[in-house]
């Protein structure tokens, strides 16, 4: 079991969820984050590709309600880094949602396919993906990637290992403590469509790309930083 990445579609991934179970699902996937230490590998990340005396612009694509743009905004100031954020996503009651619980942050939201993010900024020197891309496939991947490399901005990917004891623990968690159907189904669902360290290598290798670190993290995660910026 899990020795390959599962095809099947989570329910996020439909399209007309009503709207307040999406937001219970946001709020719940937001839970699961904050006491997993799942932003950590993000910060991670951002410490080692920024500096304190310059100033970045950041899209977080697939950003959902805008929790993880939250949590970054709270890292720079703490971490004394200028950071211009942004959050692009495809559902425009995840852009809503993102936009009342993220109010007392300077975030720009845009409600578009991230392969469009050029079209409505000039400059993004950092394009991050949190428990993203999970829902792509590999061509989809391949693509992102190659994304990034060609308009020379850093990838970073925060996202799940395929692992049976993730598996197993998430679905029994979920089980028990969710109120949310759509967490129900897709928690252990996205674990089984994460990734194992090899597969993300031979993505990136596939991709083209010249330099990147590929590292396995806390809780059952992967931090990939792809220097499009270098390549």
């Amino acid at each position: 079991m899990l020795k390959y990445r599962s095809n099947k579609k989570e329910l996020l991934d439909e399209d007309n969820i009503p709207k307040e179970d999406l937001y219970q699902n946001l709020k719940e996937l937001n839970t699961i984050n904050t006491l997993l230490g799942g932003y950590k590998i993000t910060f991670s990340a951002l410490k080692k590709i920024t500096q304190t005396n310059k100033t970045y612009s950041l899209i977080d694509i697939g950003c959902g309600g805008g929790d993880t743009l939250k949590q970054i905004s709270v890292w720079s100031k703490q971490n004394k880094r200028t950071i211009n954020l942004h959050g692009i996503d495809i559902k425009p009651v995840c852009i809503e949602y993102a936009k009342t619980n993220t109010v007392n942050e300077s975030i720009n939201y845009i409600c578009d396919d991230y392969r469009n993010a050029f079209n409505h900024l000039k400059q993004i020197d950092i394009i991050h993906a949190c428990l993203f891309c999970h829902h792509l496939t590999e061509n989809e991947l391949i693509e992102l990637v190659q994304f990034a490399v060609k308009n020379k901005s850093v990838l970073v990917i925060n996202d799940l290992e395929r692992n049976l004891i993730a598996y197993y623990a998430i679905k029994t968690l979920t089980a028990l403590f969710s109120k949310s159907y759509l967490v129900k189904n897709d928690a252990a669902l996205s674990v089984a469509r994460g990734f194992k360290r090899q597969e993300w290598l031979d993505i990136l290798t596939k991709a083209g790309v010249k330099k990147y670190s590929v590292k396995n993290k806390w809780a059952f995660r992967h931090e990939v930083v792809v220097y499009g910026n270098q390549s």
